[in-house]
């Protein structure tokens, strides 16, 4: 027998061999599952991806307890053949969109996911259920890289992308962001994968010819590499230049050549940031061991964002497969196998469908930070944005779809997003400068901007445009021409340019202004100068500059005769509804008076026609205060001091301004309000081509009442043969216009109000052009200065004295009802209170006669037998407060009851009742 201390450590061992088999990785027990890797080797991403993902296996299987087991195979393409021969669950990779395209289509036919790391937005989870991208789609940076534009104010950008799915996936999201900041794209650049140095040279100096020095480079670092060794060379990585490369380019700098990075000083970029942590550091050192044994030629790489991705979605993958459940890893063959290709007889995998909707949605901490799959798509987190420096790059701010730009990744205070570039460090641009790139400047090569000008028979003073005999080139003159050309020497820079008259062949205007604005929009014209004036509707095709004119459109017409000459002058001081009126009033204040007056005063009583003719004569007689007649009511006196200081106020607003008309010159126009040329169906005369019609059938002109007119010359004849003879009632243009004209005829015609406001006359850009402000702030410099009033004296003379030259605006000078609203409200309630108050006495006092069974008629004719009857308080038995006496009584009596007249005698009191006796 064997020692038994032996047989001891034998048993021990075989104990020991039980407990060391799990920590070595292996699990007996566990299914194995094929999984296909595509990756292209040949590129530094591609090997860095490849030892992450064999790195993310062995860490997942060496700290899990597992029942599945990813068993990798790795090939550089060969899809079908991971699917025939191996019949793999899921495939991760291709990284790039062209390959990509077609592996998912298969993978949609056999059910396996396809998880990749293609970032072309032109691939989308949502158009393929067994697609997952496990990287940040590029669309998610277009944000990003606008709110870096709207931070330093740039106006224009050009787009250089790669001619494949990869660069032009993404251009339809940054025209969406470029747009909602008002950012203008006059290009794009499409650089071909396989371009030659000389092609991109060409298209280098295509771009140095515009005026856009702001450049976003969306590139993969190969072409990029070759792009910017070229753009070095033509001196555009100087002073004056802004570039921004996209996140891949940004991503992958380490792996491009020390020459390139030489070539991308002052660059600004965006890459996904990567939060620190322990686990990422330890991971680090590990990964650049094994790295370097397994690349032992290659050049010292540093671990990048789509390595951690690989490390993340191997993990992804293998934390789903758990979730699955026990289904066999295998094909589904089709029922039939007659007439199948190849991809057809593959049959579909039984473990697809639920794999897939495992990986779709999942979320983990990762060395990447919060890997989160969302619809088969990874969330993106914030962006770094970086400054090219050195041999490297250093981040100068953060970027998050919360906060905007930032200096901190979480700042603290309000989720309030920013665009604002304090929040960014110091920057280094291209030249080696910290100047801030205005965006833009002239373009090189000696191309001249066109400026269309428009073409006029009349208004010379604003602009003329004449053809030079001997060199057969067009000369633009005039006031709009002077003032641009100052505008031009106020820039800090030269600016070439070129007039270009917007004619016909045969030397006509080519049409209207709003035509001329349109050929901007038609990039046949670089900028139009002129009178052209700014309005909403031009507007929405181009951009203006501020006005360098007053603004404000109104309406000249002839003069009227003196009307010192007019026989009935003396009605004009007053309005026809005032006449009525005051007349009214005076019937009413009369005939209230003389109801307060006919019992008590003696000189109110009389025969009707002389009643009649005290009303009229008592209210009127006060015009000139000539009532001599008494008044012993104190509610009269009451009625007549208020009528009284009411006819001193109209007397007194009459007669000034009757002197006014008698004394003064008045240049009376023929017509007061604009909208009498409505009513009166006139005709309406402006200048051709302009706006004008537009805004007169905004107030609901008649445009056959329109006629056109070009030269000051036409409007002096048609308004001298006013609108019935083949002319016009008014004119209707712009105030520069009008005022031009009436330098000359200013004693035959003249403004009338309104005034509607326009914004002047501008010069117009094209939409989101630099230029725009650059040329508003030196109007402004030129409008405030001496030179303006030089240039308007050269072309209009000084300013003379001619009435309504100065602006104002004639209107019609009669006194209206409207005025004195206030004074007869005043009358009318003190008049109709005393008439109250008296008719409610007086009712009183016969209330009797009220209360009594007579009929109405009866009761009507008695009161006004007692009103038409003197109340002479003095007389003996009268009654207090105008009371009836007993022969009042009596008659009032037989009024109310005629058939008892003779029962009574006349002379004796009658007791009245509401039961008479027997």
């Amino acid at each position: 027998m064997q020692n038994p201390r032996f047989f001891g450590l034998y048993l021990f061992l075989f104990i020991m061999s039980f407990c060391i088999s799990p920590l070595d990785g292996e699990n007996a027990t566990a299914v194995k599952v094929d999984v296909g890797i595509i990756l292209d080797l040949d590129t530094n991403v591609g090997k860095i991806s490849r030892t992450c993902m064999w790195m993310a296996i062995e860490d997942f299987y060496a700290s899990n307890n597992y029942s599945k087991r990813i068993v990798p195979h790795l090939r550089d393409s060969k899809t079908i053949d991971l699917l025939k021969n191996v019949q793999v669950q899921a495939i991760l990779g291709p990284p790039r969109s062209t390959q990509a395209d077609f592996v998912i289509d298969i993978g949609n036919k056999a059910e396996v996911p396809i998880i990749s790391q293609s970032a072309s937005p032109s691939l989308s989870p949502k158009e393929s259920r067994y697609f997952i991208r496990s990287a940040q789609c590029s669309s998610f940076q277009a944000k990003a890289i606008a709110a870096i534009v709207k931070a330093f104010g740039w106006r224009e950008v050009v787009f250089i992308y790669e001619d494949n799915n990869y660069g032009s996936g993404i251009v339809p999201f940054l025209t969406d962001a470029m747009l909602e900041i008002n950012a203008f794209i006059p290009y794009q650049s499409i650089i071909s994968p396989s371009a030659t140095d000389d092609q991109i040279r060409q298209e280098l100096y295509k771009l140095m010819t515009m005026r856009t020095r702001v450049f976003v480079v969306h590139m993969l670092p190969s072409l990029a590499s070759q792009f910017f060794l070229r753009a070095k060379e033509a001196e555009m990585m100087t002073k004056g230049y802004t570039w921004i490369i996209a996140d891949v380019l940004t991503s992958l700098l380490d792996s491009v050549d020390s020459k390139v990075i030489d070539a991308m000083q002052g660059v600004i970029g965006l890459k996904a940031h990567i939060p620190k942590s322990n686990e990422l550091e330890n991971f680090t050192r590990r990964w650049r061991k094994k790295f370097q044994e397994e690349n032992p030629d290659t050049d010292r790489l540093d671990l990048n964002v789509y390595g951690l991705w690989a490390y993340d979605t191997v993990t992804a993958l293998a934390t789903a497969m758990e979730k699955v459940g026990t289904v066999v890893p295998r094909f589904k063959k089709p029922a039939t196998r007659e007439n199948l290709t190849d991809l057809d007889a593959i049959g579909t995998s039984n473990m697809g469908p639920s794999l897939v909707e495992s990986v779709r949605n999942i979320r983990f901490k990762g060395l990447s930070g919060d890997f989160h799959i969302t619809d088969g798509q990874l969330q993106p987190s914030a962006y770094e944005i970086v400054n090219v420096i050195g041999k490297g790059d250093r981040r100068i701010g953060y970027w998050t779809e919360q906060h905007g730009i930032s200096n901190k990744l979480k700042p603290h205070g309000k989720a309030v997003y920013s665009t604002n570039k304090d929040n960014l460090k110091a920057i280094i641009w291209p030249g080696e400068t910290g100047v801030i790139p205005k965006g833009w400047q002239m373009p090189t090569g000696g191309k001249k901007m066109m400026i269309g000008v428009p073409v006029k028979r009349g208004f010379g003073e604003f602009i003329k445009v004449e053809k030079d005999l001997e060199t057969n080139d067009f000369i633009a003159t005039g006031f709009c021409i002077d003032v641009f050309k100052e505008v031009i020497l106020s820039l800090p820079y030269p600016v070439p340019y070129e007039f270009i008259p917007f004619i016909t062949p045969d030397g006509q205007s080519a049409g209207t202004y709003d035509e001329l604005i349109y050929q901007i929009f038609l990039e046949k014209y670089d900028a139009v100068v002129g009178d052209v004036t700014i309005v909403a509707n031009r507007s929405r095709f181009v951009d203006f500059t501020l006005p360098f004119t007053e603004s404000g459109v109104t309406t000249i017409v002839p003069i009227k005769n003196d009307e010192r000459q007019n026989g009935w002058i003396f009605m004009k001081p007053l309005t026809m509804d005032l006449w009525l009126t005051i007349g009214g009033f005076f019937i009413f204040t009369g005939l209230v008076v003389w109801i307060l007056e006919h019992r008590v005063n003696k000189e109110f009583r009389g025969p009707p026609a002389q009643q009649i003719g005290m009303i009229f004569w008592f209210s009127f007689s006060t015009l000139v205060f000539a009532h001599k007649e008494k008044v012993v009511s104190n509610l009269s006196r009451f009625v007549v001091i208020v009528w009284v200081f009411v006819v001193l106020v109209l007397t007194s607003s009459y007669t000034a301004n009757l002197t006014s008309m008698l004394t003064v010159h008045q240049l009376q126009p023929t017509i007061t309000d604009i909208y009498d040329l409505i009513k009166n169906g006139e005709y309406v005369g402006y200048q051709y081509g302009s706006f004008i019609p537009g805004l007169l059938m905004g107030m609901k002109f008649d445009n056959s009442k329109f006629r056109n007119y070009s030269t000051s010359e036409e409007y002096d004849e048609a308004l001298s043969k006013g609108s019935r003879n083949g002319g016009v009632a008014a004119i209707v243009d712009e105030l520069p216009y009008i005022r031009s004209f009436l330098a000359k005829y200013c004693g035959k015609y003249t403004m009338v109000g309104p005034t509607y406001k326009t914004a002047g006359f501008g010069f117009a850009f094209p939409k989101g052009s630099p230029l725009v402000p650059e040329f508003s702030r030196a109007i402004l410099n030129v409008t405030e200065g001496e030179n303006m009033v030089r240039i308007s004296r050269e072309w209009f003379g000084e300013e003379e004295g001619c009435s309504g030259k100065d602006g104002t605006l004639i209107t019609s000078n009669r006194l209206t009802l409207d005025s004195f609203k206030g004074l007869f409200l005043t009358a009318g309630v003190s008049s109709s209170f005393a008439l109250i108050i008296y008719l409610s006495f007086f009712f009183y006092e016969n209330r009797f006669i009220l209360a009594s069974d007579g009929s109405i008629t009866h009761k009507l004719s008695a009161l006004a037998k007692i009103f038409d009857e003197e109340n002479n308080k003095s007389s003996k038995g009268s009654k207090e407060h105008g009371g009836i006496d007993e022969g009042d009584r009596a008659a009032v009596s037989a009024a109310i009851f005629p058939e008892n007249v003779h029962d009574f005698p006349q002379s004796q009191a009658i007791s009245i009742s509401s039961h008479p006796g027997p």
